[in-house]
Order: structure tokens, then sequence, then C-alpha cells
């Protein structure tokens, strides 16, 4: 497995409009115990995602991330052999730069090691709306 460069992605993603609109993809795997040493010891990866999330909820204001849809994936009918997901979340931010505020906020990165540590694999895609039309100001 070929992991992607998350700084590389990042910089790519800042040459785009900064100012559009995004929806993150998440597609997540829990851990069945979470890895220690991030202040989630002994907990399951889905109720040390949760903390995270309550965690993430609190930079809501500041960043704008608003999770507009979540729900239990199921099969997966084309992707890779065995490849499994337990939640997909889609998190809408007001701008692409709003989220590359977040990820470099010192808040965020002190919180970001609980998502780690409590999935066993993760994708995170970032994604632009084409339907329905968005609207412009």
């Amino acid at each position: 497995m070929i992991l992607t460069d998350i700084e590389q992605n990042l910089a790519i993603m800042g040459n785009g409009k900064l100012d559009e609109p995004v929806i993150m993809l998440n597609l997540l795997r829990y851990r069945e115990v979470a890895t220690e040493g991030f202040g989630v010891d002994g907990l399951s990866g889905r109720d040390a995602y949760g903390e995270y999330g309550r965690l993430f909820a609190k930079l809501h204001p500041r960043f704008g991330g608003e999770p507009i849809w979540m729900g239990k994936t199921h099969t997966t009918v084309i992707g890779l052999e065995n490849e499994r997901w337990d939640i997909c979340i889609l998190v809408r931010y007001p701008s692409r730069q709003h989220f590359l505020d977040m990820v470099h906020d010192n808040e965020y990165q002190k919180i970001s090691p609980i998502r780690e540590a409590a999935l066993a694999e993760s994708k995170l895609i970032e994604m632009s709306q084409l339907l329905p039309k968005p609207e412009t100001s």
C-alpha cells in the first residue's frame, strides 16, 4: 500500500480556489482498541473517534467544519477486494482556506493524534460540488 504525502497534497489543495467551498469525504475504519499514548487509552477505536469528534466540534465555530451526512457503510460494490469501512462522513467547509487553516491550527494539531489513534485506516478526499449547481452570490 502506498500512502500519500499529506503535506504535499495539502500544498496542492492550497493551489486551488481558496474561497471555493469544499466537502471532505471521510472513509473510516476503526481500530479494535485505540493506540495507547494519545489520551484515549483503553477505549475502542469507535469510542476514541467519538472523543475526537467531540473535540473537533469545539473547533467548528472557528473553521466552519460542518458534518452534513454520516452513515454506516455496507458492501463495497466496486473497489479493492476486502476493502471495508465502518463509517462515511461528509464534512462541508465554507472554503478551501477554512480547511487548510484548520489542519495547520495548533489546537487542531493537538487533537489530530486522537483521530490517528482511533483509526486502523482512513481516506480523506477533497471534493467540490457539481450538482445541484452551487448558488453563486
